[in-house]
């Protein structure tokens, strides 16, 4: 069994930074990608940043220059590090490995963790 667990939000005054940590754990063989997501209060779920098992790097325009994703691969492990945070960017942010191989298997699955809330306070 892969689960995917995230830790790290909470509240947080603007203009302070948070990190975000979310670990993939099981009989793992690989990852393709992992991934933090958010959705707003009252909006849909969107991409805020990738991190492929090669380090390739994707952002959603809005978080450019202010949030970065790094990934260590030996532990499964995706990081979020948020810095100079708005009122808007309260929201629940989920983290999800793509592309998950277990051994012995020629499956590919994703996994989704529960969540974890962030609050920025004006």
């Amino acid at each position: 069994q892969v689960r995917v667990e995230e830790s790290g939000g909470g509240v947080v005054q603007a203009g302070r930074s948070l990190r975000l940590s979310c670990t993939a754990a099981g009989n793992i063989f690989s990852i393709n990608y992992m991934a933090w997501y958010r959705q707003a209060p009252g909006g849909q779920r969107d991409l805020v940043a990738s991190v492929t098992s090669g380090g390739t790097t994707n952002y959603a325009d809005s978080v450019k220059g202010r949030f970065t994703i790094y990934r260590d691969n030996a532990r499964n492990t995706v990081y979020l590090q948020m810095n100079s945070l708005k009122p808007e960017h309260t929201a629940d942010y989920s983290c999800a490995a793509h592309g998950v191989r277990v051994p012995y298997s020629g499956a590919y699955e994703d996994y989704w963790g529960q969540g974890t809330k962030v609050t920025v306070s004006s």
